[in-house]
């Protein structure tokens, strides 16, 4: 069983940076993909970064590109997003989640959330402005 378990989360000004980390149990980051998703209030949960086990990374959300940074240290078992330039629309609950396999990138970014199979509890970010 993969235990995920996010930290990080808080409260920051618009223009401010905050950054999310991510620890597993198991050895799963050589192997699994592991992602970044979030979920505003009354939204559906949403992909935000993704990196595979071969450090391939993918930012699903076009509005943080150039923003958001994703990265992996697979020795300490720690997934991290880098964010920077929050906006208030950053706003949401983060959840860290691990797929054992790739299958979605064959499907639309809205329907990725269907295939990862391990998720955190979530930590808040709130952006203020």
């Amino acid at each position: 069983q993969v235990q995920l378990v996010e930290s990080g989360g808080g409260s920051v000004q618009a223009g401010g940076s905050l950054r999310l980390s991510c620890t597993a149990s198991g050895n799963i980051f050589s192997t699994y993909s592991l992602a970044w998703f979030r979920q505003a209030p009354g939204k559906e949960r949403e992909a935000v970064a993704i990196i595979d086990g071969d450090d391939t990374t993918t930012y699903a959300e076009s509005s943080v590109k150039g923003r958001f940074t994703i990265s992996k240290d697979n020795a300490k078992n720690i997934v991290t997003l880098e964010m920077n330039s929050l906006k208030p629309n950053d706003t949401a609950m983060y959840y860290c989640a691990a797929a054992r396999d790739r299958r979605y990138i064959r499907y639309q970014e809205t329907t990725w959330r269907h295939f990862f199979d391990y998720w955190g509890q979530g930590t808040q970010v709130t952006v203020s402005s």
